[in-house]
């Protein structure tokens, strides 16, 4: 955690030629301490960091002495910016958001050869941070389909449906979006001739191919991605209902956020929440996360399996 802040203070004094400890410190979101800290860390490096009292002063390389950002591969700036972004390494920590804030701010300083990357990084990589399943499933041909969307060559997949069957595929990877730690790759399938959502761990064998592409200039990965998602989620209300009421003392946004809500009720000083938990397998599975601040009103059923559930939970812990 501590190299990417010390990386970031790097290219924030490179590019900035003087900068205040505080300022740095707002900026990578950390105490003053911890700056001063860094930059003892860095000077014990061999980087001579000079600090300049008074309202004009601040922290600044010494005269004459330059991390040369031009010497800095493309590959490497991009690197830093995914890794800002979540997308190679601590994906939603406290590092990665740090570090994408010095990026923001780096962004404009950059030297004019890395923007066309920068923005090739950013319009092919979403992160999206909300919360869906914490499953951490292997994905085998990961690399290979980043190196297809970089290099924009099209990409020849195995693709396993849900019930098992596997499908040949030719697409051309227009982008890939990370969802708590799953990876789908948004595609032009040319069988079915349109955009298409694929997840990752699903593709069992890829090829890249020798024929390039180009991206349509008015696609834009984060737009098309939240689309899919409200998509997603009406399909699911539509197809898949199951209705469960819950009462709760108090709704909190942790609660919100986790639930389909349906209904909202007053019930004297509790509140009546009907939620789609989309099916009772499913409801069972999830419930369980639930009975500690919400009491399950109805199916019948599945309050039914709660008690049984809670019964055993009270047999193996009882004295």
């Amino acid at each position: 955690m501590r190299l990417h802040r010390l990386v970031a203070i790097l290219l924030l004094l490179e590019s900035r030629g003087k900068i205040k400890a505080k300022e740095l410190a707002e900026a990578l979101e950390t105490s003053v301490r911890s700056i001063y800290r860094d930059v003892d860390t860095l000077a014990e490096a061999g980087v001579p960091i000079v600090s300049t009292p008074g309202p004009s002063g601040g922290l600044s390389l010494m005269e004459g002495y330059t991390v040369d950002l031009n010497s800095l591969h493309s590959d490497d700036v991009v690197h830093l910016y995914l890794t800002g972004l979540g997308i190679y390494s601590g994906a939603g920590t406290e590092s990665g958001q740090k570090l994408k804030n010095a990026l923001l701010k780096l962004e404009k300083t950059l030297p004019d050869a890395y923007k066309p990357d920068l923005h090739k990084a950013k319009s092919r990589f979403y992160f999206d941070d909300t919360p869906w399943w914490s499953e951490r499933p292997a994905v085998p041909c990961l690399e290979k389909i980043r190196s297809a969307l970089w290099k924009s060559h099209k990409l020849t997949i195995h693709y396993l449906k849900p019930g098992g069957e596997t499908s040949l595929r030719s697409v051309r990877p227009y982008g890939l979006v990370v969802k708590q730690g799953e990876w789908y790759l948004a595609a032009y399938c040319e069988k079915a001739e349109e955009v298409r959502i694929f997840k990752c761990e699903r593709i069992a064998e890829a090829r890249q191919e020798e024929e390039m592409f180009e991206i349509p200039a008015d696609f834009s990965l984060e737009a098309y991605w939240k689309e899919r998602n409200e998509s997603f989620k009406l399909s699911r209300r539509e197809n898949e209902q199951y209705p469960v009421v819950l009462k709760v003392k108090e709704p909190g946004a942790n609660l919100r956020d986790k639930l389909d809500i349906l209904h909202e009720a007053l019930d004297k000083d509790t509140v009546l929440l009907t939620v789609n938990m989309y099916g009772y397998e499913a409801a069972c599975r999830d419930v369980l996360e639930l009975v500690a601040y919400a009491e399950v009103m109805a199916p019948k059923e599945l309050r039914t399996f709660v008690r049984r559930k809670l019964w055993e939970l009270q047999e193996w812990y009882a004295e």
